[in-house]
């Protein structure tokens, strides 16, 4: 059964930002609801924008925060940051999915869940909140949504390269090496990839992106956190 989407005012409260209701609500609008609604405007112009803001915000807080680190080593924590497996970590640890407006075909097909969307709406939101509230307060909003990766060490080194992080918690736990299982979808010009990974002869986590890349990445940093969880219960 499809999960009921929740009010964009809880979120606005959640986030400690007050931004525009409109621009939230076009923040939170996929481009598969607009399709379905009379072509409505959707968020992508917004996730342009906050993808930029986002990536300054890291920047500079990498940049002044780590006066020690070289180049190639900052260069690496900012690509962990500012990836859609690691923005999609961020919106499931506040709950997005329940607020973003999906299509029926994305609603009954666990959209609420597909990393890609996930970390494009966390951009949009990004961008909303700039258009909104201004510079500071939009990194501001940044840096509190990054936050909790960078107070979990092992998460934050698992987002960094998750298919290694997977490979070394696998072996440790006598998993055995894992395997990547990859299928598409769409047409050539707008082709999402779909990954499972598989252990021991068992699918363990999948994940979704715009790339294989990113859907390996996003399948492996899921089945690290099942391991995780579970090694530690």
């Amino acid at each position: 059964m499809a999960a009921k989407q929740r009010s964009a005012g809880d979120l606005a409260a959640k986030l400690s930002v007050a931004i525009s209701p409109e621009l939230l609500e076009l923040a939170l609008t996929h481009r598969s609801f607009a399709y379905e609604n009379g072509g409505v405007a959707n968020n992508e112009r917004l996730e342009f924008l906050g993808d930029s803001i986002l990536g300054q915000a890291v920047t500079v807080m990498l940049y002044t925060e780590h006066p020690t680190l070289d180049e190639g080593e900052l260069a690496k924590r900012r690509a962990s940051l500012v990836s859609s497996v690691a923005l999609a970590e961020i919106a499931r640890g506040i709950g997005l999915g329940a607020y973003i407006r999906l299509g029926r075909g994305e609603e009954l097909t666990g959209g609420r869940d597909k990393s890609s969307i996930l970390a494009d709406t966390v951009e949009a939101i990004i961008g909303a909140a700039y258009l909104s509230v201004g510079s500071d307060a939009a990194t501001g909003l940044v840096l509190r949504l990054i936050q909790p990766l960078l107070d979990d060490p092992a998460r934050f080194g698992a987002a960094m390269d998750p298919k290694t992080s997977l490979q070394e918690l696998a072996a440790k736990l006598g998993r055995g090496a894992p395997s990547y299982v990859l299928t598409d979808s769409g047409p050539d010009h707008s082709k999402r990839f779909h990954a499972v990974v598989v252990l021991d002869g068992e699918s363990v986590a999948s994940g979704a992106g715009s790339s294989k890349k990113y859907a390996e990445m996003a399948a492996a940093l899921e089945a690290w956190t099942r391991l995780q969880v579970a090694a530690t219960a």
